[in-house]
């Protein structure tokens, strides 16, 4: 179905006419890849993030073999790989045997651990270095689309106009509930508190207390850092109210009540919990307006499959966005976005 159209060729008078080619709301994984792919094609990219400072917590991340490969092609790998460890494919889960890593069809057959800020950052360097532009601080309150382009309006009053205007703003996507996009799916039923901290017994009484409560609980680990500093995972008593963030005693509370004790847990770096609902837009395209990454699909952080699905859908709407703006393909190769992505994010859920 095709989702909309736009007919302006590209033109010295319509650049003229406007700030941007294309504006991103998120400067996110997605949403500095997205600005990096467009960039490698001459397209002209501002990235609004309506957050001032990077995120204060340190969450683990692990890029999947399809996302390094990404990496790899466009000379980021080696960067990442001084920042993140190297684990291996394997394991099972849910009685669903994982393939191993050498019957896997590429030579980047592991999963790479890395703190997310890090990829945030490396790709916003990428982004920038290549000309893209990124406005901190900068809110999409509204926005206005019509047959030559989009007017984005800031929380400050600014107004600036570009040809498109691409959603990677998160699962709470203001683009989103301002373009009038269904999003359909299951609410929370189960909530997890995560964080980082350090523990007061020795690793072998962790590593004993995970294996004996990970037998009939999978949303449950204790993974060391170094220096006494663990990833902690849990159920949490109750789905709350997730604007809350939840405290150290939440965490001593549920692991002593999961697993008999709470590891003398203390001096967390960050706190926090999340739920296992699923949603999915109805459409990844309306006119000139787009969805990508969380915008368009959430689901429980566990495993990285959101962070992985966005950077794939970056991968994929950056050169057709590119070729359309660029006057290189017709607007129909736009339809084929939704088209290709939709159904993986369908298929992950």
């Amino acid at each position: 179905m095709n989702s909309g159209q736009f007919t302006a060729e590209p033109s010295s008078e319509d650049t003229a006419e406007h700030d941007f080619d294309v504006i991103i709301a998120g400067c996110g994984p997605t949403g500095a890849m997205l600005a990096a792919e467009l960039r490698l094609h001459d397209v002209r990219v501002l990235v609004l993030e309506k957050e001032t400072e990077p995120a204060s917590f340190v969450r683990i991340v692990a890029l999947h073999m399809r996302s390094i490969e990404l990496m790899a092609m466009r000379g980021l790998l080696d960067r990442l790989l001084r920042h993140g460890r190297q684990r291996p494919v394997g394991g099972i889960f849910a009685a669903i045997p994982k393939p191993a890593p050498e019957d896997l069809d590429s030579e980047y057959a592991y999963l790479l651990g890395i703190p997310q800020p890090v990829v945030v950052r490396l790709l916003e360097e990428h982004a920038v270095g290549l000309g893209a532009r990124v406005l901190h601080g900068g809110a999409v309150a509204g926005f206005e689309q019509d047959g030559e382009g989009v007017t984005v309006e800031l929380a400050d009053g600014r107004r600036l106009r570009s040809r498109c205007l691409v959603g990677c703003d998160g699962g709470r996507s203001t683009v989103r509930k301002l373009l009038g996009v269904p999003f359909p799916g299951e609410p929370s039923r189960n909530a997890t508190l995560m964080g980082e901290m350090e523990v007061g017994v020795p690793p072998e009484e962790v590593s004993a207390g995970v294996a004996r409560v990970r037998e009939t609980q999978q949303r449950f680990w204790l993974r060391p850092f170094g220096a006494g500093v663990y990833s902690v995972v849990v159920p949490a008593a109750e789905v709350g109210d997730r604007a809350q963030p939840p405290t150290l005693e939440d965490f001593r509370r549920q692991l002593r009540a999961v697993a008999g004790t709470d590891f003398g847990v203390h001096s967390p770096r960050w706190l926090s919990s999340f739920g296992d609902a699923t949603r999915l837009a109805e459409r990844y395209r309306v006119g000139r307006v787009l969805l990508a990454g969380d915008a368009a699909h959430i689901h429980p952080p566990t495993g990285g499959q959101g962070l992985n699905l966005g950077l794939q859908d970056a991968f994929n709407l950056g050169w057709k966005l590119a070729a359309r703006i660029r006057g290189w393909a017709p607007d129909t190769l736009l339809d084929t976005y939704q088209a290709e992505r939709r159904p993986v994010a369908e298929d992950v859920l």
